[in-house]
């Protein structure tokens, strides 16, 4: 394992640990399917949630969840899409987070984007 990939994995343990102060019920961590990967599927009250962590130590390439582009997004909801058919979840409410940390400090982005 490379530096940021133990850099990725240590913010999505951070992540997982927030979410779970905050009442989030952990439903997936690194689901893979033909689509893509998604960092971490959660259930927010009655809301499906979808997050992408970005984790990174300095600015130099800017904030994390610049990292989150127009590209990264599609994947992310056709892989959600995905995940909901599967499961027999299309009439749930859902929705797209994103959880930067940015020098051990947690920023947590609802409703991130909406789907198109």
């Amino acid at each position: 394992m490379n530096d940021n990939q133990i850099l990725g994995l240590n913010g999505e343990l951070m992540a997982q640990q927030y979410l779970k102060k905050q009442k989030y019920k952990l439903l997936e961590k690194n689901y893979r399917c033909p689509m893509g990967e998604l960092d971490i599927i959660s259930k927010d009250k009655d809301t499906i949630v979808f997050i992408e962590v970005k984790t990174r130590t300095s600015q130099k390439y800017g904030l994390p969840c610049e990292a989150v582009n127009f590209t990264k997004r599609q994947k992310i909801e056709k892989s959600a899409k995905y995940y909901l058919n599967l499961h027999n979840m299309n009439n749930c409410k859902a929705r797209f987070d994103v959880i930067e940390i940015l020098d051990n400090k947690i920023n947590h982005i609802k409703n991130a984007w909406e789907t198109q």
